[in-house]
Order: structure tokens, then sequence, then C-alpha cells
């Protein structure tokens, strides 16, 4: 058997990867992990995600997913925000330092990052 000590290490190791999988339902953020989002950088903005919201206390609230591809390649990283109740939110052109913005405002305040959505791209082209 494990000392107290071991499994306390054990878990704390693993918390990344529990934000990852489970979360909670109140809103789903799903990164767009197909070969053409991991060749323009989805996964440092995954992984930033997943660093914020558990930093930021929001685990129980968010729950950060990987998804394939979600059809707009010339706008990755995508990362589509699902909230009960509200219009999905699409990220495009994502980075970590993005991610981290979008966490502070939009996740955790409620305020979403107009500068950075599919529809702020499409208008300034």
């Amino acid at each position: 058997m494990k000392s107290l000590a071991e499994l306390q290490a054990i878990k704390e190791r693993m918390q990344p990867k529990v934000v990852l999988r489970e979360g909670g339902n109140e809103i789903r953020v799903a990164v767009g992990m197909a070969t053409c989002g991991i060749a323009a950088g989805a996964r440092p903005v995954l992984n930033e995600f997943v660093k914020d919201v558990q930093e930021e206390h929001l685990s129980d609230k968010v729950m950060v997913t990987q998804t394939g591809c979600i059809g707009i390649c010339q706008y990755e990283p995508v990362v589509e925000v699902f909230q009960s109740g509200k219009e999905k939110v699409t990220y495009v052109k994502m980075t970590p330092e993005k991610a981290k913005e979008v966490v502070e405002s939009h996740l955790k305040n409620g305020q979403v990052v107009e500068k950075y959505t599919i529809t702020h791209a499409q208008n300034t082209l």
C-alpha cells in the first residue's frame, strides 16, 4: 500500500488530466486537436486552458475537452465555448496568451473576448 504522502503526490500530478476529462458541465471548452489544429499550435493552447482552469479553481463548472476537426482550418487553433442557454462562442487563431485572457474574461467573469472570435475575424477580412 502506498503511503498517504505518495497518494497525495499522485493526486496532485494527475489533477490536470482529471480537469481535462471531467470538470463540470456548466461550461465546456472544446479545443480543436485534429492534425491542422496541432500543426497550428493547439496543444499549448489546450495545456494553457487546463492549467488556468485549475489555477483559477474553475474545474467545478468548466470542462476542458479535445475535439477533432472543427472545419475551419484557416482559423486554427480553434476553441469553442459551449454554455447552457447561450450561443456557442468560437475563438480563432488562439495562442496560450489569448487562452489566459479568455479564461479570465469569459470563463471566470462571463465577458466574451470579442476580438478573438470568428465573427470579429470574418469582419476584418
